[in-house]
């Protein structure tokens, strides 16, 4: 039972994760369309949707089921 819940809880932080990441796809979009940014504010988002997407691939890891070969 708490395997189901330990489950669910990271399927929902995984798309919580995605969610933000698209998030950032978009504001990175329309920074760099808007032709007014701050650099060191461009590299700042880069950063973080790097971050992200690290801590999704590791979400999504946790969620595959150990196989032993």
């Amino acid at each position: 039972m708490a395997e189901i819940d330990e489950q669910e809880v990271l399927r929902m932080r995984l798309q919580s994760l995605k969610s933000e990441h698209s998030d950032l796809d978009l504001a990175i979009d329309a920074l760099v369309q808007s032709g007014n940014y701050n650099t060191l504010q461009l590299q700042r988002l880069k950063k973080r949707k790097l971050i992200l997407k690290d801590q999704i691939f590791a979400t999504e890891n946790s969620l595959l089921p150990d196989i032993i070969a």
